[in-house]
C-alpha cells in the first residue's frame, strides 16, 4: 500500500453523493467532508491532505462541494416509509378478512393478493432506507418503485369504488390521503428514474405489468362478479297430519308436519321465518254469482282476497296458530334438512270450512355476506318503552325485533360503504318483516333510507323467501276421529 495513495472524489451526483476511488477501485461513496475523511481512515490513510493535489484529485467541484440537501433527501425518505408502511398496514387489513374467512375462492385469491401486497410494500418500506442512502443494492429502487405502484393501484381501486356510492367511511382517512401520496411518490421515483440498475429492466417492466394486469382482473371479478352460479333450491313442506280428540276438553288436536331441507349448494343464515295456520269461513250460495261477488273487499281490507269460486263468497281467514322454525341467525348447511310437528287445537262445534297452512323461510346467501349472528339473533320486544327498539303499539303492534350488523363477503366493499344492518320483525299477529340497509327507523318501524337502496342490498346480499302451504277440509279432520 503507497504511503501517498491516489485518491479520486467523482463529481456529485443528484442527491450530492460523491463517489470515491483509490489507486482506480471504488472504495465508498461520500455525502460529506467529514464521511470521506472517515472512508479514508478507515482503509488506513488518515493523514491524508485533501487540499494537496498530489494526494486527492477532485472532480466536478473542490473539497467545498457536497451538495447532499441532507434534510430534505431525509424528509423524502421517511415519507416514503411511512407511506408505504401505511398503505400495506390498509391492505393487511383489507385482505386478511377475505383471505382467512371468505367462503368464494376468487375472494380467497383476492384477500391473498392483498395480503401479498402488504407484504411486497414491507419490503419496498426497507428498501428505502437504502435507495435515500448510498444505494449499494442495484434493485432498491425498482423495490420501492413497485411498492408505490402497487399502492397507486389499490388506492385509486378504493376510491373508484367509494364514488360510486359516496358514503362516509372511517377508511376514508386512510385511502384519500394514500392516494394523493401515491402519485407524488410515483412522481418523485419517475423524475429519478428508479428502475435504473435494475440487470434487466424490460423483464422486470414486463413482469410489473403482467403482475398487475392478472391483479386487476382478479379484482374486478371479484368484486362485480356476483357468485350466482350456484342457484338456490329449497324443499318446504307443509301438511296437516291425522287429527286426534281432546280427551279432556271439547277440542281437536290437529297435528302440523313441517319439513326445510337446503337442497342447493351454498349455506344460508336464517334472517326470518314463520309458519302460520288460517281457518277459513265463507259463504255458500247454490245459484252463485262472480259478478256481484265481494272479493274486492277482503282484499283492500289486507285479508287474503286473490280466490274467488262461483259458489262460493265473503271469504275470511282468521289465524289460527303462529309460530317460528327457525331463530333468527341459524345457519342452513348444504343438504341440511329439518323436521317438526306442531300440535294445534281448534274446538269440535268449529265454524271453519277448510284449514290452511303458510310456510314461509326468508335467508341470505352466505358466499354473500355474514351476518354478526350473537347480535343478531337476541330479540328485542318493542313494546318495552326504555328499549331503543320501541315502537308504539298503534303503529307497530307488538313484535319481537331482532338487529345485527351484516358485512360483504367482499371486504373491498365493507371499506367503502357505510355499515349495513339487517333487521327482522316477528309478530304472531301479523306477518314477519325483513330489511337490509344503512339505517333503520324503529319508531317509524322501517328502513329509514332510500327504498331503492334498500332492494339493492337485498339483490346484493342474496336475500330471498321461499314458500310452501298446503289446505284440508275440516270434514276430512273430523271424518278421521274415531265416534264415540
Amino acid at each position: 500500500m503507497n504511503i501517498r495513495p491516489w485518491v479520486v472524489v467523482e463529481a456529485p451526483d443528484g442527491r450530492g453523493l460523491r463517489r470515491v476511488t483509490v489507486g482506480g477501485e471504488t472504495v465508498g461513496t461520500a455525502w460529506s467532508l467529514r464521511e470521506l475523511r472517515k472512508l479514508l481512515d478507515r482503509l488506513g490513510y488518515p493523514d491524508v491532505d485533501v487540499e494537496d493535489p498530489a494526494s486527492v484529485c477532485w472532480r466536478g467541484g473542490d473539497s467545498g462541494t457536497w451538495p447532499a440537501r441532507v434534510c430534505r433527501r431525509r424528509v423524502t425518505s421517511v415519507l416514503l416509509m411511512l407511506g408505504l408502511v401505511a398503505s400495506a398496514v390498509l391492505n393487511g387489513i383489507i385482505g386478511w378478512p377475505d383471505a382467512s374467512g371468505a367462503l368464494t375462492f376468487a375472494q380467497r385469491i383476492t384477500g391473498a393478493l392483498f395480503v401479498l401486497s402488504g407484504l411486497i410494500q414491507i419490503a419496498a418500506a426497507i428498501s428505502v432506507l437504502d435507495y435515500g442512502g448510498r444505494r449499494q443494492s442495484k434493485v432498491s429502487g425498482a423495490i420501492v418503485l413497485l411498492g408505490v405502484l402497487i399502492s397507486l393501484g389499490t388506492d385509486s381501486l378504493l376510491l373508484l369504488m367509494w364514488f360510486e356510492e359516496r358514503e362516509y367511511t372511517p377508511y376514508m382517512l386512510a385511502f384519500m390521503p394514500l392516494w394523493c401520496w401515491s402519485v407524488w411518490a410515483l412522481v418523485l421515483l419517475v423524475r429519478e428514474k428508479a428502475w435504473k440498475g435494475v440487470p434487466q429492466p424490460r423483464k422486470f417492466a414486463a413482469g410489473v405489468f403482467v403482475s398487475a394486469l392478472l391483479t386487476a382482473l382478479s379484482l374486478a371479478y371479484s368484486t362485480l362478479y356476483q357468485p350466482a352460479v350456484a342457484p338456490m333450491r329449497f324443499a318446504l313442506k307443509a301438511e296437516f297430519g291425522t287429527a286426534r280428540e281432546d280427551r279432556v276438553r271439547p277440542f281437536i288436536q290437529v297435528p302440523l308436519k313441517l319439513s326445510v331441507r337446503n337442497t342447493g349448494e351454498v349455506s344460508v343464515y336464517v334472517i326470518i321465518n314463520d309458519f302460520t295456520v288460517y281457518g277459513r269461513t265463507a259463504k255458500y250460495s247454490e245459484q252463485g254469482n262472480l259478478t256481484e261477488q265481494q272479493w274486492k273487499k277482503s282484499f283492500e281490507k289486507g285479508k287474503t282476497g286473490e280466490e274467488a269460486e262461483l259458489h262460493v263468497d265473503q271469504l275470511e281467514y282468521t289465524r289460527i296458530s303462529s309460530g317460528r322454525f327457525y331463530h333468527p341467525g341459524e345457519v342452513l348447511g348444504s343438504g341440511q334438512e329439518d323436521a317438526r310437528v306442531h300440535v294445534f287445537e281448534i274446538p269440535k262445534n268449529v265454524r271453519y270450512d277448510l284449514l290452511r297452512v303458510d310456510l314461509q323461510v326468508t335467508y341470505m346467501r352466505k358466499d354473500r355476506g355474514r351476518i354478526a349472528v350473537r347480535d343478531f339473533s337476541e330479540p328485542h320486544a318493542s313494546w318495552i318503552k326504555t328499549s331503543p327498539y320501541y315502537c308504539h303499539p298503534s303503529l307497530c303492534g307488538e313484535t319481537l325485533r331482532y338487529h345485527g350488523r351484516v358485512r360483504h363477503d367482499d371486504n373491498l366493499v365493507n371499506v367503502t360503504r357505510e355499515p349495513r344492518y339487517v333487521t327482522a320483525e316477528w309478530s304472531p299477529k301479523k306477518g314477519p318483516k325483513y330489511s337490509i340497509s344503512s339505517t333503520y327507523d324503529f319508531e317509524g318501524g322501517g328502513a329509514a333510507g332510500d327504498p331503492a337502496e334498500e332492494a339493492r342490498e337485498v339483490d346484493r346480499f342474496g336475500v330471498s323467501t321461499v314458500y310452501a302451504y298446503s289446505e284440508v277440509p275440516v270434514t276430512e279432520l273430523l271424518k278421521a276421529i274415531p265416534s264415540p
